[in-house]
């Protein structure tokens, strides 16, 4: 029992000396989005400890005598003194490790996009721009090979976003010209999955305003091709 306040001090200032960083590191990825520099384990660490440096500093500054006092009784009492007083303990702990931090995270966060207002920093990539803004379209594809694929992104489709590979998945294909123009669905038609690596023309087209309901309301429904040329046979 000898050894269990210094124990109890050892993971006070354990938690206090990351987890405020911890939580900022988090918020600040949650709301900017993932940058390429920040995908090391150990850059992150090292971000996390640093926001907790700064933010540990300014406790002590805004509250250096409190925090000492509570360390002390910490030190001589070990879970005693917050046993005694759960509520105000679990205050404390709730605007140290999470309010101050996420206040700060938004902050900074605020901060960069008002200073540089054309640049949206939650978007790492271009893949990740084109599909967070795009509602359900046709989608087609220029194969490193010459060939056309294609088909229609709705509700039930799906894109990967950064740091994965870009891929796309489409819930309907359609049968393609060579030229690129779409002709009809594939009947029976589950999907097709392209892997942008092997593409090297991607285009999004919006379907026509008397287009009929999209393949996301109504399975049986068939949205209109996004061209007149596409009403041709095929020769």
């Amino acid at each position: 029992m000898g050894q269990s306040p210094s124990t109890v001090l050892q993971i006070v200032l354990l938690v206090l000396f990351v987890l405020p960083g911890v939580t900022y590191q988090f918020l600040r990825e949650r709301w900017r989005g993932p940058v390429p520099g920040e995908q090391d384990l150990g850059e992150r660490v090292l971000r996390a400890v640093a926001a907790s440096v700064v933010l540990d500093t300014l406790y002590l500054v805004a509250a250096g005598p409190e925090l000492v006092r509570l360390t002390r009784r910490t030190w001589a009492d070990g879970w005693g003194a917050a046993a005694q007083q759960p509520r105000p303990a679990g205050l404390l702990g709730l605007v140290l490790f999470v309010v101050v931090p996420a206040v700060a995270a938004g902050g900074v966060t605020w901060w960069q996009r008002r200073r540089r207002p054309a640049r949206y920093g939650s978007t790492p990539t271009a893949w990740d721009h084109l599909f967070r803004r795009s509602g359900p379209c046709f989608v087609r594809m220029r194969l490193r090979d010459g060939a056309w694929v294609g088909g229609w992104y709705g509700s039930r489709s799906y894109a990967t976003s950064y740091p994965q590979a870009p891929e796309i998945y489409l819930e309907s294909a359609w049968l393609m010209r060579p030229d690129g123009s779409f002709v009809r669905p594939v009947r029976d038609s589950a999907g097709i999955h392209v892997r942008a690596a092997d593409t090297d023309v991607l285009e999004l087209l919006s379907p026509p305003t008397a287009a009929v309901t999209p393949p996301d309301t109504a399975r049986t429904a068939v949205p209109a091709v996004p061209a007149a040329r596409t009403t041709e046979e095929p020769r």
